[in-house]
């Protein structure tokens, strides 16, 4: 339930005012579920309900941004990064996107190395990914500019997209706020949305990590259609039609698009 939450919490932010109606559709639940979500959110002072909906709450970004995710379902994304990780061939020079999980890949990858199993090029979009990776044994680290967004611990915008393009990596590791059938892969902002475009494009292969709350929902800006990426790791509960029934037909999609779907 608590990666649910941040998605929903993310789609409440981005659209200022969101109707139990329209979230049901983009999370691929009932009504009842996004009333009870809705509930919990409010519990926490994060968003306020309304007639049929709800609307973001006036306070800093960080009340919804990085901070308030990061602990959700730590051993659930700790387990994906883990199993992203193992997939980095020794040598290799790898992006790291922006999100709670691919910091768990970046602690991942920071211990495969300190075990003699690396070394590993990484550039990251993600300062609390940086700070996983710093003075690391094995790690060669590259942080990559842009405007840092206030909340969020990301670099995005046009001088990161600028920065990507001269850059060629053997491995982008993309986090992604929603895939489903119907919209491929996307995201809640226009800025995350662009930077992905161009770190795909950079990059000789790439690897998804999300979990199954994002399989099955539509976010507002479209990154690539479901065949730009070669794997996608993500949690065991994928698989279980009673725990995550709208993740069915996205990874029956992902299957047809030849993309690799890997559980942890």
């Amino acid at each position: 339930m608590a990666d649910r939450l941040d998605v929903t919490l993310r789609l409440v932010r981005n659209a200022g005012r969101a109707s139990l109606a329209d979230l049901a559709s983009r999370l691929g639940v009932s009504e009842m579920t996004v009333r009870r979500d809705l509930d919990a959110l409010q519990a926490r002072g994060l968003v306020e309900r309304v007639r049929g909906g709800a609307v973001a709450v006036a306070e800093p970004e960080s009340a919804a941004g990085f901070a308030a995710r990061a602990d959700w379902q730590a051993g659930l994304k700790d387990r994906i990064g883990r199993a992203a990780a193992a997939l980095v061939e020794p040598g290799a020079t790898v992006l790291l996107d922006a999100g709670t999980t691919t910091v768990h890949v970046a602690r991942a990858l920071a211990d495969r190395a300190a075990a003699g199993e690396g070394p590993f090029t990484v550039a990251v979009l993600s300062l609390p990914a940086a700070d996983a990776l710093a003075d690391r044994p094995g790690v060669r680290l590259l942080v990559v500019g842009g405007e840092s967004r206030p909340g969020e611990r990301s670099l995005a915008g046009p001088l990161t997209a600028a920065v990507l393009r001269q850059l060629t990596f053997d491995l982008f590791v993309m986090s992604i706020g929603a895939v489903s059938a119907e919209a491929g892969w996307s995201e809640f902002t226009l800025e995350d949305a662009a930077v992905k475009q161009v770190a795909l494009q950079q990059a000789r292969s790439s690897l998804v990590v999300a979990d199954a709350s994002k399989l099955g929902v539509r976010a507002f800006a479209s990154v690539a259609p479901l065949g730009a990426v070669g794997r996608l790791v993500t949690d065991r509960s994928a698989r279980d039609p009673r725990l995550t029934p709208a993740a069915q037909d996205t990874l029956a999609a992902l299957e047809n698009a030849d993309v690799e779907v890997l559980c942890a």
